[in-house]
């Protein structure tokens, strides 16, 4: 059993995923930061509030509570914008580190393989038709 478990740590890259993982959380206050602190402050500057999480469209009726919490009737539209703010921050630094790993590690893409054109392809075919 101590073999398998071995073998599949092994494979599948768990080991990596795991200190992905790791640094990961490790840098969500990092990029808790820069929303909070860099971002915002302009969207404030821009927009008169930091915060979209007040924003919401009100559909009628009293808040009630479901397991000691306020649930109200409205689409809080403005928490929404909120995440995707920040989705948007982290997705854009994590482009940029990825892009300075590969700039530093000299890591080119792929170039993708060549292969016959539809016309040498249909050539081909027609040729190999003739020949029956």
């Amino acid at each position: 059993m101590w073999k398998e478990f071995k073998a599949f740590i092994n494979q599948g890259g768990v080991f990596q995923m795991a200190v992905g993982l790791i640094l990961a959380l490790a840098f969500k206050p990092i990029v808790d930061s820069v929303v909070a602190d860099l971002v915002l402050p302009i969207v404030a500057r821009i927009f008169g509030t930091p915060d979209f999480a007040d924003l919401k469209i009100n559909l009628g009726g009293e808040t009630k509570q479901i397991n000691g919490v306020d649930v109200e009737a409205a689409l809080a539209y403005g928490k929404f914008i909120n995440v995707v703010i920040s989705f948007l921050i982290i997705a854009f630094v994590l482009f940029l580190l990825v892009k300075a790993y590969n700039k530093a590690t000299g890591y080119k893409e792929p170039e993708p393989e060549t292969g016959p054109t539809e016309i040498e392809l249909l050539t081909e075919i027609r040729d190999s038709l003739a020949r029956r």
